[in-house]
């Protein structure tokens, strides 16, 4: 029986467009807790937190898909109708997972990242770009998997030493590497998503965060900031320039333009996971790696 419900979910989440099952029971019939996550930067951690007692499955995999105006299908409801484990970021990045679960009447319990690092409502809501709150995720997700699966609780908190002492090892190394060289550099951006990263490196983002907010949020950016940045840009008050290689406006093609005019280096980030078949941690440092180099370079001039 217990076999013939997994099947059942496993089907749910294929035929909602989710990502495939990254984990498998380590024993047959092994209760496995079914973990839907809004999107698969979360899913990520999760399937790997949560290794071998979770199904992990992610409803936003394509990183075409603008997360803020998702719009999901019935498939989609029926997939987090079957979850034990519903995990959203929140902050008003992802309103359409309360809808679902409200609609498909779901049973399972939510983990709220924005809830869980203390966001307030209309704060940044791109929370996976801070360590500290990634980390603070992982502790919630494993006292939610501790209360569902309270055998494996053990398990469940050595596999979330193992991510951040291991599989995260890398990152944080990349992180600290920037913050001991380049601690206090005034740098450029093009959203608010760097502001969530940019003060565990140390960097300065001195674009109006005005203007940064506005273009992550596809609202009409002000003439003053545009003035503003062009001015940081010519008179080299930046150096480097950070920008969303997903939403580059004609604002921030323009700004592109001028920085390389004016020998500014740049670097790309992503709002979602490029590639969606990589893990957190392979995204966020190749995205590190790419700063240290645009520092490097401009340090070098």
């Amino acid at each position: 029986m217990a076999a013939a419900v997994t099947a059942l979910t496993v089907a749910a989440l294929v035929g909602a467009g989710c990502d495939m099952p990254v984990t498998t029971p380590s024993a047959p019939g092994h209760r496995l807790v079914e973990v839907v996550a809004a999107e698969n930067f979360w899913g990520s951690i999760a399937a790997q937190v949560g290794g071998a007692y979770t199904q992990v499955a992610s409803v936003i995999t394509n990183p075409a898909t603008d997360p803020h105006s998702y719009e999901p299908t019935a498939a989609d409801a029926r997939a987090v109708a079957s979850a034990t484990l519903v995990i959203e970021n929140g902050v008003g990045y992802d309103p359409w997972m309360p809808r679902l679960l409200a609609a498909a009447s779901a049973s399972a319990e939510v983990l709220d990242v924005g809830r869980v690092v203390g966001a307030a409502p209309g704060a940044n809501p791109h929370r996976w770009y801070d360590p500290n709150d990634v980390t603070e995720m992982v502790s919630a997700y494993v006292a939610h998997l501790a209360r569902l699966d309270p055998g494996d609780a053990a398990y469940f908190e050595a596999r979330a030493a193992h991510f951040e002492a291991v599989d995260l090892a890398g990152y944080h190394a990349l992180i600290g590497r920037i913050r001991a060289a380049y601690a206090g550099t005034p740098v450029g951006a093009s959203e608010s998503i760097f502001s969530m990263l940019a003060p565990a490196l140390g960097l300065n983002v001195i674009t109006p965060y005005s203007f940064l907010r506005a273009v992550s949020e596809g609202a009409e950016v002000s003439a003053a900031d545009k003035a503003t940045i062009d001015g940081q840009i010519r008179q080299h008050r930046i150096r480097i320039y950070v920008y969303n290689s997903q939403n580059t406006t004609p604002d921030i093609r323009a700004q592109l333009s001028e920085c390389q005019a004016a020998g500014i280096p740049t670097a790309t980030i992503t709002e979602t996971m490029v590639p969606a078949s990589g893990t957190y941690q392979q995204w966020q440092t190749a995205q590190l790696q790419s700063i240290l180099s645009a520092l490097e370079q401009a340090a070098g001039r």
